[in-house]
């Protein structure tokens, strides 16, 4: 066995590995959305995740890779490669492209679950599967052409954003507070001086091991973006991504108890996983202290998002819009800040971060690049829903609502008691015959 395909077969693994470990994920993000919601909405949670992973992988390889990979028209989406077929040529890598597929379809599952829980409890699961197809076939792949496809104009510009704060996470986030704000608050949610009111979660620990789920996938998610198993900065990028996420939860431990005098259990969660979003964009370009300071800031964020969107009357469940589209955000800006000349130069960049001595320009095209990504997501939320409203109804019904789409959209609950059985057979015996 020579020397090319030892790393080509080590390569293949290493991507097929942490693709796994990303649709995983989706494992993460169905207990954690479960346990954020109520009880009677639990399987509806189940069911879009579900849809993610189904329609999102087939729309993915049908049209969506090829938008957002294909032989590149103008630097604004790919023109080749649907249903993997065409002129895939331009694509350089060390493995095939359908381990690089499988790779990128990880990605576009976990674009669409963010927006799931910004809708949860009150969506229509039909409308569902239709916005579904509209971000993983059309919105998320073109701005990911933008800036991570051969000849995507921000790419050229010379964005960076490794494994995705501004590609994947705030295009989702802000496709969820878009989301959000079309379908309007929960039933009870606000009441009529508008104030919020709360709305308890359903099994904390539940959400939790969901939050853990996710924290591991992440590695997967920013450590396999290297493309190669023999990447040397795997470790740092690995270790980065701790830091930010530690740093994120124990800012909101500390923050919580100096504000409210108790630690507060959903924001602590939310404050490892805000970390983990802002480091997607430089785990691989910051040094170690940059990315518990970047944690840091992402969890006080975080919180501090949630109460605006609240007093907003912006009804944000899982708080989707604040992990993802905040975090996301601040982390893309902050490689612009503080992004190595030496960390960067390895992926052929030639600017680095302001405080590092790189001058403004990779501010500027981060800046840029962000502002584009955000409005395009929100932008195209906002106009497929409508769309999708004149074919769809995309709330459900009032009815549907307050008995849980559990029962009400999927026809069962989340948890059958023992005892409904043993009722419904004393129900046979004493039925006359």
């Amino acid at each position: 066995m020579d020397l090319l395909t030892l790393s080509q077969g080590l390569d293949t693994i290493w991507i097929v590995l942490t693709a796994a470990m990303i649709l995983l994920m989706e494992g993460g993000f169905a207990l954690l959305e479960a346990g954020f919601v109520r009880q009677k909405n639990a399987v509806s949670i189940i069911m879009k995740v579900f849809v993610d992973i189904t329609f999102g992988a087939l729309i993915y390889f049908a049209f969506g890779f090829a938008l957002m990979h294909g032989k590149d028209a103008g630097g604004f989406v790919g023109l080749s490669g649907f249903f993997m077929n065409g002129d895939l040529s331009h694509i350089k890598l060390n493995v095939s492209l359908d381990t690089y597929w499988l790779f990128q379809s990880a990605f576009v599952i976990a674009v669409i679950s963010i927006v799931s829980g910004a809708v949860a409890e009150r969506i229509n699961f039909r409308a569902y599967i239709l916005f579904t197809i509209a971000m993983t076939g059309l919105i998320y792949p073109i701005a990911g052409h933008w800036i991570w496809a051969v000849g995507g104009w921000l790419g050229k510009l010379g964005m960076l954003d490794f494994a995705g704060s501004a590609v994947i996470h705030g295009l989702g986030g802000f496709a969820a507070l878009a989301a959000a704000i079309f379908i309007g608050p929960r039933i009870g949610k606000f009441s009529a001086d508008g104030q919020a009111n709360i709305v308890p979660p359903s099994n904390l620990p539940l959400a939790s091991v969901g939050a853990f789920i996710l924290w591991f996938g992440w590695f997967g998610f920013n450590s396999g973006s290297t493309m190669s198993a023999t990447n040397g900065s795997i470790g740092h990028i690995a270790v980065t991504t701790m830091l930010s996420a530690a740093a994120g939860g124990a800012a909101c431990i500390l923050f919580t108890m100096f504000r409210y005098k108790k630690a507060d259990p959903p924001m602590v969660i939310n404050g490892s996983l805000a970390g983990l979003v802002g480091i997607t964009a430089g785990c691989a370009y910051v040094s170690d202290d940059v990315a518990i300071l970047i944690g840091i800031i992402c969890g006080i964020a975080m919180l501090l998002a949630t109460e605006w969107l609240e007093s907003r009357q912006i009804d944000d469940p899982v708080g989707a819009f604040a992990v993802h589209g905040i975090s996301g955000s601040i982390g893309t800006i902050a490689l612009g800040l503080f992004a190595k000349e030496e960390l960067t130069s390895q992926v052929g960049q030639g600017y680095y971060g302001l405080f590092y001595g790189g001058g403004w320009q990779l501010l500027g095209i981060q800046t840029l690049g962000l502002v584009v990504v955000c409005v395009w997501g929100f932008s195209l939320t906002w106009i497929s829903l409508k769309i999708i409203n004149k074919f769809v109804r995309v709330r459900v019904s009032q009815d549907e609502e307050l008995v849980g789409l559990d029962v009400g959209i999927h026809g069962v609950p989340a948890y059958s008691q023992e005892h409904d059985f043993l009722d419904l057979e004393r129900l046979k015996q004493e039925r006359p015959h």
